[in-house]
């Protein structure tokens, strides 16, 4: 067993999906603290495909899977249904290489792992626009008629934005079917609310909410980075990641973080 194992595996998928399982009992979060968003989501991805690829068989007749789950099964926590109602189920999805489409399958895998039907709330963070071209509602309207078609799918219960400002979330909220009901603010880029964020957010019940998420928490280089230090002499260099999940459950009458984990998935790109 080993990395061997784990290697060759990679070498015959063509799309890589991780999934850390839930983090407040895995260790992960306990051993970095305070850690920043972006060495958590490191950190915990390295130690998945270390503890995955230590546990692969090195069989040449192995089956070629196309699509290669990587997770520890002991990290797995489904919700149990008799405590659903008792339980909110929240995501943040950073589309970091792929188009919008691949939005319902982050959405598909991540209600696959928890054991639920829906997601109580998706706030949807784009990929950073190339420089030269500007953040603007034409670039957000793809991701976001993937967004409703998942609410009026019942995938979602509500669907929200990042780091908005008043004139596009304006923007989108006008143009929108399903319109945002939150949008998160960085306040590391401003320490105090906009007030004409905060006033057309409380005119039209938009929540505003802060994080410190940086504009890429996990960028391609990066990920290949973790990719060759977990797995060794790995072809990293291939694998492109396509999107990646921060989900949180939280029990609603005490407000405490129930679990908490990251799902994301990389395409190989060989050609």
């Amino acid at each position: 067993m080993g990395t061997d194992g784990a290697r060759a595996l990679l070498e015959r998928a063509g799309t890589l999906t991780v999934q850390t399982g839930n983090l407040l009992n895995w260790g992960c979060l306990r051993k970095k603290c305070p850690a920043t968003p972006g060495e958590e989501v490191r950190d915990c991805i390295q130690k998945t495909l270390t503890e995955w690829s230590s546990k692969v068989e090195h069989d040449l007749n192995q089956e070629i899977l196309e699509v290669l789950e990587c997770t520890v099964a002991q990290a797995i926590e489904k919700i149990n249904p008799e405590e659903r109602d008792e339980l909110k189920v929240s995501a943040k999805l950073f589309i970091v290489g792929s188009n919008s489409t691949s939005i319902r399958d982050a959405v598909d895998l991540a209600c696959s792992a928890l054991g639920v039907a829906q997601l109580d709330s998706v706030i949807i963070a784009p990929p950073p626009v190339e420089d030269g071209t500007s953040f603007s509602l034409e670039y957000l309207q793809p991701y976001w008629q993937e967004l409703e078609n998942l609410v009026q799918n019942k995938k979602i219960v509500a669907i929200g934005t990042s780091d908005l400002d008043k004139t596009l979330l304006e923007q989108l909220y006008l143009w929108a079917q399903v319109k945002p009901s939150s949008n998160q603010v960085n306040l590391a880029s401003c320490c105090v609310m906009p007030p004409d964020l905060t006033a057309f957010a409380k005119q039209f019940d938009i929540q505003l909410l802060t994080h410190n998420d940086p504009k890429e928490l996990l960028c391609e280089a990066s990920f290949q980075e973790v990719l060759q230090e977990s797995i060794q002499d790995t072809k990293a260099h291939e694998w492109i990641p396509l999107w990646l999940l921060r989900y949180s459950v939280i029990v609603k009458s005490r407000g405490i973080i129930k679990s908490k984990g990251y799902i994301m998935q990389a395409k190989r790109n060989s050609f």
